[in-house]
């Protein structure tokens, strides 16, 4: 019903969005770390107000913050959410975005022209398979494309202009945000949970048409710093314990089996993102994930458990292991609230899709709000490839993520 009543514009809107640079920057202690971020914040709060949403704004930490009021006669509709994070990765630049729609795609490898080198191929991109006919939206070689998350984003914007526009949808205050920040893991730090004052919140972050995510890792990152011994190089026999050769060696010992490029599924894993130092101190930095709160602490143990073996080695050295809790599975949160899961598989099969509910070797934002009080699994968003030159999105897939949050919306009413 909705998709032969409803003018999609969704594509429109994202070709715009990713046009503006909001990457974001791990080393930058502001927040938003990256004040352009807010360009796109601006342009967001101007289209919410030309659609008729008066109480659209920027806030001073580069959140948008919007409300769609309720159209129904029932009073007791829970409010929901919708959140989308605006900025991009800082793996791969995101200035100067040139978006590519390639029309009616029939299974060819994608080259894309700036980089000639930089080709999407079916054999590597097994989603691709599934888009015959469709139209695959790329960036030109140079750039990521922006899809995560401007499609969800773009979805968003659609689905407030289609209930604006379609009174005939029924359903309850409806509460948007966007936030700055995600692909670094502060997305959700300054989110005003009593403003927002909704019951649940659902994502629109994902990849493959039709998957709703419940189930995140649980994450922690994890700082080792190693102590060695400093000594003038020409006089070091028998003296100098170099803090970067101690670092290579713990590297080195990890077990292959917990490294990312070795784990799939349900398997966490270990991973060194970044080292730094000197001979007298060096740092390493990990990432710490499972599904399984209790095999993380036992993943976290193994870098405690390498460091006392190879430090031991080195007299007069010694380290330290700081752990810091990141995000945690939010299955354990919507658990508690089943019909949150259970009304967005009905939408997305309403949308005329089969749903698969999958788990995600990764976080979002929805993964930290659930523990804030927001219970938020994450919906697909037809977004693939993140993070790289060959990112890609699919119109088609982004138009039935409009019409999952339509249906989505209804249901919430419905079930009131």
């Amino acid at each position: 019903m909705l998709k032969s009543t409803l003018n999609f514009t969704v594509t429109e809107r994202f070709l715009r969005y990713v046009t503006i640079d909001t990457q974001s920057d791990p080393s930058s202690a502001n927040f938003p770390s990256t004040e352009k971020q807010k360009n796109l914040g601006i342009l967001l709060v101007n289209e919410l107000i030309a659609i008729g949403l008066h109480d659209a704004h920027l806030d001073e930490y580069g959140y948008v913050y919007a409300t769609i009021p309720s159209n129904s006669d029932k009073s007791n509709i829970p409010v929901i959410c919708f959140c989308s994070h605006m900025d991009t990765s800082p793996d791969c630049s995101g200035e100067g975005v040139k978006p590519i729609v390639h029309k009616n795609y029939q299974g060819q490898d994608i080259v894309l022209p700036d980089d000639n080198a930089q080709i999407i191929r079916l054999a590597d991109h097994h989603d691709l398979k599934n888009q015959l006919g469709n139209d695959v939206i790329t960036a030109s070689g140079t750039t990521l494309l922006g899809a995560d998350n401007k499609a969800g984003v773009a979805e968003i914007m659609d689905a407030c202009y289609q209930l604006v526009n379609h009174p005939e949808i029924k359903h309850g205050k409806i509460r948007i945000l966007f936030t700055p920040d995600e692909e670094i893991g502060r997305g959700v730090d300054k989110v005003d949970i009593e403003k927002l004052g909704a019951y649940a919140g659902y994502t629109i972050d994902g990849e493959s048409l039709g998957n709703m995510e419940n189930e995140t890792f649980s994450a922690d990152g994890a700082k080792l710093t190693i102590n060695g011994v400093s000594t003038h190089p020409g006089f070091a026999k028998g003296k100098m314990q170099s803090a970067i050769k101690i670092a290579g060696q713990i590297i080195a010992a990890l077990p292959h089996e917990l490294s990312p490029e070795r784990t799939e599924g349900k398997h966490g894993f270990v991973h060194p993102v970044a080292i730094s130092g000197h001979v007298e101190t060096a740092e390493i930095d990990f990432i710490v994930r499972d599904f399984d709160d209790e095999k993380l602490k036992k993943h976290a143990e193994v870098i405690r458990e390498l460091a006392e073996t190879v430090t031991a080695r080195f007299p007069g050295t010694s380290y330290h292991l700081d752990i810091k809790p990141q995000y945690r599975n939010m299955k354990k949160m919507l658990d508690q609230h089943p019909e949150i899961v259970e009304y967005g598989m009905e939408a997305i099969r309403r949308a005329g899709l089969e749903a698969k509910l999958c788990s995600i070797r990764g976080g979002t934002d929805g993964s930290r709000l659930s523990f804030m009080g927001l219970p938020c699994p994450n919906i697909f968003a037809g977004e693939h490839a993140f993070h790289s030159k060959q990112e890609w999105a699919s119109v088609q897939d982004m138009q039935k993520a409009v019409e999952t949050i339509l249906h989505l919306c209804a249901i919430w009413e419905e079930r009131a």
